[in-house]
């Protein structure tokens, strides 16, 4: 007796990836739809959204919020024709510009005082400050500052989100010793791993996604010394 050949289970959903990193979308992690240059649609994971706006891409979202395009200023018609349009509406007749050369004053203006020169302003005074943070000066000061920005920021929904897939990971924090403000911190799995720098002395932008990679061993030694813990919600804790 011959038995009835196997089904195949098959879905219609095809994987996703971001067309910034190439990374395939895990299950449960969010997108954002921007707009590229050219009206093209682009699929971005939550890593590399400041990418994205660095790139200049344009937030599907957001595209409805965008100015209208500005009309052109009418050209400004000359003296003689704007003249002619006033009498035109109180319906007179427009005199000759002849007549009305000799009103017009011919006398050379009287020069005015020179004004004295103004020192020129140096470049930096005429551009937006940069908001600069007070930096600790002990490294269990620092790693416990940049917990803190980090637990305050975006990232840890992406890593609650990674963690529902490959369960709970690993975390390393340490002051970076080339940089004195600048505190890494690594999240990783046996399948993946994200690296940050965190600037504390950056008031605007203090975290930055540095790299990525899938294995564990191309992360140096020191970096794989796990002296972090995360909760379900992706958020940090010294040890």
């Amino acid at each position: 007796m011959r038995s009835a050949p196997r089904k195949e289970l098959k879905t219609d959903e095809e994987p996703v990836s971001c067309d910034i990193c190439g990374r395939t979308i895990l299950k449960g992690e969010r997108t954002e739809a921007f707009l590229a240059p050219g009206g093209r649609r682009r699929t971005v994971c939550e890593l590399c959204v400041p990418r994205a706006d660095h790139e200049g891409w344009i937030r599907e979202s957001a595209q409805n919020d965008l100015p209208a395009t500005r009309a052109r200023p009418a050209q400004r018609r000359s003296f003689v024709g704007r003249l002619r349009g006033m009498f035109e509406t109180t319906n007179e007749p427009a005199p000759d510009v002849e007549e009305l050369s000799p009103a017009i004053d011919h006398e050379p203006p009287v020069p005015r005082e020179r004004e004295p020169a103004r020192e020129r302003e140096p470049k930096h005074s005429r551009r937006e400050a940069r908001h600069i943070r007070a930096v600790p000066t002990t490294a269990e000061v620092k790693v416990d500052r940049a917990l803190e920005l980090f637990n305050a920021s975006d990232h840890p929904r992406t890593i609650a989100g990674i963690a529902r897939t490959l369960g709970p990971p690993w975390a390393h924090a340490s002051p970076d010793g080339g940089a004195p403000s600048e505190v890494t911190i690594v999240v990783a799995w046996e399948l993946s791993w994200y690296r940050y720098r965190v600037d504390l002395g950056d008031a605007d932008e203090p975290i930055l996604l540095l790299e990525k990679g899938d294995e564990l061993a191309e992360l140096e030694e020191p970096l794989r010394t796990w002296n972090a813990l995360t909760d379900e919600n992706g958020r940090l804790a010294a040890m």
